[in-house]
């Protein structure tokens, strides 16, 4: 099938682009590496009135730290991401949650803003941003805001932007604790959606566990963030109990469905699986990160 005709621009800046979608509204698409929209378009899913790509500019790419935060810009490819070996230690699951999204063909053309906005309830960097608890910036003609990462995924492919709003970065706070992160995915075979996955952070005080976040991906309507498991680990020595209380609680807020990837009860115990799994390997990394 082929898409329906619409207008296309490629604007050089981030100014032009928001003034076009400032003068389109609802009736224009923002384009950025196209993994996603492109296949929308094709089955006509998507039909808008004008693709906006911004792909091809300047100054929304690589990470940087600035005033206490680092900063990850938006079209900064998957690859990229993936190859970053010199990331933070507090960002140690970037790497490893790239290396398991769809395969090279995607991660070299795909961003991670693209797959943020796009947000499939089954894309890893939703549970990723949860986890870090994330800041996301947003841009319009008008100005810049700031929603946190629990406020921006409202459904399935739906968010918190507006439809003249751009991401432009995600921002995670940078601490001067240990700190450490892990995914883990099950999928049913190399490049496929995930049946579960779980992203895990952890920073440390003295032993202690001073933060944790946990993100649950393909196990409810948008990616999940669990809440009182994570807050059954903070100010607590993380032993073995802890953890699996923690485990325990995630898996509770899990509101997996019977599909041909599994049975609900299924896909709940491997969250209650890559909890316990990714608290221990954050925690190992927390120990031994660079901050």
């Amino acid at each position: 099938m082929f898409p329906a005709a619409f207008d296309y621009r490629a604007p050089a800046s981030l100014d032009e682009a928001l003034g076009l979608l400032a003068q389109q509204g609802d009736a224009a698409k923002v384009m950025a590496g196209g993994q996603s929209l492109i296949p929308l378009l094709k089955l006509r899913f998507a039909q808008p009135g004008m693709v906006v790509d911004i792909g091809r500019m300047r100054g929304l790419t690589g990470v940087s730290r600035n005033d206490g935060w680092i900063t990850i810009g938006a079209l900064t490819r998957h690859v990229d991401l993936e190859r970053s070996y010199d990331l933070p230690g507090q960002l140690s699951m970037l790497p490893e949650a790239a290396h398991w999204i769809a395969d090279p063909l995607v991660r070299n053309q795909g961003t991670i803003g693209g797959s943020i906005c796009h947000a499939d309830p089954s894309g890893d960097w939703g549970s990723v941003v949860l986890a870090l608890g994330a800041d996301l910036v947003a841009r319009s003609a008008n100005g810049e805001r700031v929603i946190h990462a629990a406020d921006f995924f409202q459904g399935p492919f739906t968010t918190a932007l507006g439809p003249d709003e751009i991401l432009t970065e995600i921002r995670v706070a940078s601490s001067s604790k240990p700190a450490g992160g892990a995914y883990n995915k099950l999928e049913r075979k190399v490049g496929d959606f995930a049946t579960v996955a779980v992203a895990v952070q952890v920073e440390l005080d003295g032993g202690k566990v001073s933060r944790a976040g946990i993100g649950l991906t393909s196990v409810g309507a948008t990616n999940i963030k669990a809440t009182e498991a994570e807050k059954s680990l903070v100010g607590r020595e993380p032993n073995d109990a802890v953890i699996a209380e923690a485990a325990r609680l995630a898996a509770a807020a899990a509101e997996p469905k019977t599909d041909v990837r599994g049975s609900a009860e299924f896909k709940r115990d491997v969250v209650r699986v890559f909890v316990q799994r990714g608290l221990k390997t954050a925690l190992a990394r927390a120990k031994e990160a660079r901050v």
